[in-house]
């Protein structure tokens, strides 16, 4: 298994999350029952897993080996990708922000958790193909295959000793409590 795989599993499990925001933004568009709570869960999933898990490996492991192996950091795909990132960071906290005052009775609230969820919905759904389809072979090809075992050790690392025992377990429990709350399991 190489690095890349794990990442493309999670971006598995993040566009399950993704299908829930959708079939969430229409219910609350159409006043169908959701709770605001719904979208700040949602917002946990993706700060927790998709930014805090997910996209430090991304960071702090896959794009620095790309860079060692000649990529450049400041142009071309990994600025792309970083720029992305915190493109999705800022509509998170605006769906968060925006479903809290919701849930405290701003009505006016709810055009913005809609923009929000569905501005996120957007982004990462092309930025996870493009991950995919591009960056990703890019960096299986740009990284020689002598340093692909310690990707893999610097990726458990990340996930020990950063973020935490149990955080896949936890959030894959959430993605699984979104997608029931929106039925689109």
């Amino acid at each position: 298994m190489e690095a890349t795989d794990i990442l493309m599993a999670e971006h598995r499990i993040i566009e399950r999350v993704l299908k829930s925001l959708v079939v969430g933004a229409i219910k609350l568009e159409h006043g169908e029952a959701i709770r605001p709570v719904f979208f700040i869960d949602a917002s946990d999933f993706i700060k927790g897993f998709a930014d805090g898990c997910h996209h430090k490996k991304e960071e702090g492991v896959l794009f620095k080996a790309m860079i060692a192996n000649g990529m450049p950091s400041d142009t071309g795909p990994i600025a792309v990708m970083l720029a992305e990132h915190e493109r999705g960071r800022e509509l998170t906290r605006a769906m968060r922000g925006s479903a809290q005052r919701l849930e405290t009775g701003d009505a006016a609230a709810k055009e913005e958790v809609l923009k929000s969820a569905r501005g996120y919905v957007a982004l990462l759904s092309q930025h996870i193909a493009k991950e995919d389809g591009i960056l990703f072979p890019l960096a299986n090809s740009v990284i020689p295959v002598s340093q692909h075992s310690q990707l893999l050790d610097e990726f458990e690392k990340v996930e020990h000793e950063e973020t935490g025992e149990g955080i896949h377990e936890k959030y894959l429990a959430l993605a699984q409590a979104l997608e029931k709350e929106a039925g689109s399991q």
